[in-house]
């Protein structure tokens, strides 16, 4: 098994960047997961950086009803309490401290793009054919890493929910295709911020969709009863929180 090992010159320039040198991890990632991102340490509370904010990616769905995990790069006592669910959920020590279980189990539900292995970029971009995350509010590339926090948010709900299928009906949209199809002016679609649930697709009902999503870390959550959504499960993360499912 290799192991990494941090030298003395190492643990200083972590703590020169104002980090805390904390212990090796000593479980490597799946060749896949490794691809993509690999933690070569353990993190807790008062750690920061790069690699905390990959962890809160992947952790951000796992919060308490109405919460939303801000990612910041900073392992407060939010990050901590999101880790410690993610543990309970998957059935490893709880001490909300992410070292090599909670590593291994994230690296078993990571593909080698970084997204969790139950979605796909490909089911977030077809705007309206073109398969590309271009032409919205932001830059491809971001609307790409907000649909990836998406992703994981919906790894969550899925595992949540029994560990059944979540289809997607839609995902980004760019300004051309958002009016094509009648979206708001101001769609979270438009920054790939967002997935619809169809009915047509997945097998829970819209208001399990919907209280799931209350707790997964999303803020803005629309089903049966608001205009235009009977048909599907609107998720976004909205920085001016909404929800409604007046039929709920």
């Amino acid at each position: 098994m290799r192991k990494r090992l941090f030298s003395l010159l190492a643990a200083a320039a972590v703590a020169a960047a104002g980090l805390t040198a904390a212990t090796a991890v000593t479980t490597p990632a799946p060749a896949s997961a490794a691809s993509c991102y690999e933690w070569s340490s353990t993190l807790s509370r008062g750690d920061s950086g790069a690699a905390v904010k990959e962890l809160q990616i992947r952790v951000a769905g796992w919060v308490s009803s109405g919460e939303h995990l801000v990612i910041d790069g900073q392992y407060g006592p939010a990050t901590e309490a999101a880790v410690k669910r993610f543990q309970s959920g998957y059935g490893l020590s709880v001490d909300g401290v992410a070292g090599p279980q909670t590593f291994g189990k994230i690296y078993d539900l990571t593909s080698g793009d970084c997204t969790p292995s139950h979605f796909s970029y490909s089911e977030f971009d077809d705007n309206c054919g073109a398969n590309n995350f271009n032409g919205g509010a932001v830059s491809a590339s971001t609307a790409k890493e907000n649909t990836r926090r998406v992703m994981w948010q919906l790894e969550a709900m899925r595992h949540k929910l029994g560990d059944r299928p979540i289809g997607i009906t839609s995902g980004f949209r760019s300004y051309s295709c958002n009016s094509a199809v009648g979206g708001s002016s101001s769609s979270r679609h438009l920054y790939g911020e967002t997935a619809d649930l169809g009915i047509s697709v997945n097998v829970h009902s819209q208001c399990t969709l919907y209280r799931a999503a209350w707790q997964a870390g999303f803020t803005e959550i629309l089903g049966p009863g608001y205009p235009g959504h009977n048909d599907h499960v609107h998720v976004a993360n909205d920085p001016s929180p909404y929800r409604s499912a007046p039929n709920c």
